[in-house]
């Protein structure tokens, strides 16, 4: 299915990066679990906590090791919904799942506290959107491809400005909340109207952008980050991307854009009204506990607490 028969279990599956995954899920649950009396305020983590920690690190892993990831350097729609993955779902579920006394700690011992302003709602939308923007300018994206620590350090720091840009949506401790619920709506615009203009330009292209998905030699160095042997052997395999493409590269490229946009819009649109609602319910005078969307409502793409 998509070529992917053609390449190894190592290949699809990365089972290193997966030892990994599993090794930091593990220390999530001793963490919770038999270390978790170490901690102050420590409490039971609910199952839907733990399920929501879980779900994370999946998505996180197919998005990064799994298939995925492999078919994302085969083509741009794939590695669209990647990125949505790992910064759009992955880091708001992670962050869901951790248990507030847990954050208390880590806030506690943050060796980063003369950075803080990175994490005010303004400048962090700012930073994530833009950096994601900047990734996808052509002679950016194919360079990092290209560049394997590039790649890897590129993507950590998306990661952790993802983190920061969530934080003012779904952050678990009541005492450090301040964005209102007017305030998150239009944060939430914010980031709706940040993104558009990257994705505009990836839709309305004329001609495909991107070497990494066009340029069959570019392509093949691309590749040899991910999968096993030279990538010599790929080309002369495979011949380049078009190969394994049911899709010209130009509306792969579109259907990339569109993808992103529509995702984003999706998860947005869904923590709007859901924030929208206990605002309303606020200013009307009515009992809203601001809890956390029932497990339901995070899967259909709320992912907020309000």
């Amino acid at each position: 299915m998509l070529g992917l028969e053609y390449f190894s279990f190592a290949d699809l599956w990365s089972p290193l990066f997966l030892a990994g995954m599993l090794l930091l899920t593990a220390g999530y649950f001793v963490l919770i679990g038999p270390l978790s009396a170490r901690f102050s305020g420590s409490a039971p983590v609910p199952l839907r906590l733990r399920f929501l920690f879980v779900l994370g690190m999946a998505a996180l892993y197919l998005a990064q090791g799994g298939p995925v990831s492999l078919l994302g350097h085969m083509m741009f729609s794939f590695h669209m919904v990647s990125m949505a993955l790992s910064y759009l779902v992955a880091v708001p579920l992670l962050m869901m799942g951790i248990p507030d006394w847990v954050w208390r700690a880590v806030l506690k011992v943050n060796p980063l506290r003369g950075l803080s302003f990175l994490a005010h709602p303004v400048v962090a939308a700012l930073l994530f959107n833009g950096l994601f923007s900047l990734y996808h300018i052509p002679v950016i994206h194919d360079y990092v491809m290209l560049h394997f620590t590039v790649h890897r350090l590129y993507y950590t720091v998306l990661f952790v400005t993802a983190g920061l840009m969530w934080w003012t949506l779904i952050n678990p401790l009541p005492e450090r909340r301040m964005a209102s619920g007017l305030g998150k709506i239009g944060f939430i615009f914010l980031n709706m109207v940040l993104l558009t203009p990257a994705c505009g330009l990836i839709i309305f292209a004329d001609r495909p952008l991107y070497a990494t998905y066009s340029d069959p030699d570019t392509w093949a160095r691309a590749m040899g980050y991910c999968v096993s042997g030279d990538p010599a052997a790929l080309l002369k395999s495979f011949g380049g991307p078009a190969f394994f493409g049911w899709l010209a590269p130009k509306v792969d490229q579109q259907v990339g854009g569109i993808a992103m946009k529509f995702i984003q819009e999706f998860i947005f649109a869904s923590m709007l009204a859901y924030v929208f609602y206990h605002w309303y319910k606020k200013e009307n005078g009515q009992d809203d506990s601001e809890e956390s969307p029932p497990s339901s409502e995070l899967e259909s793409g709320s992912l907020t607490r309000a």
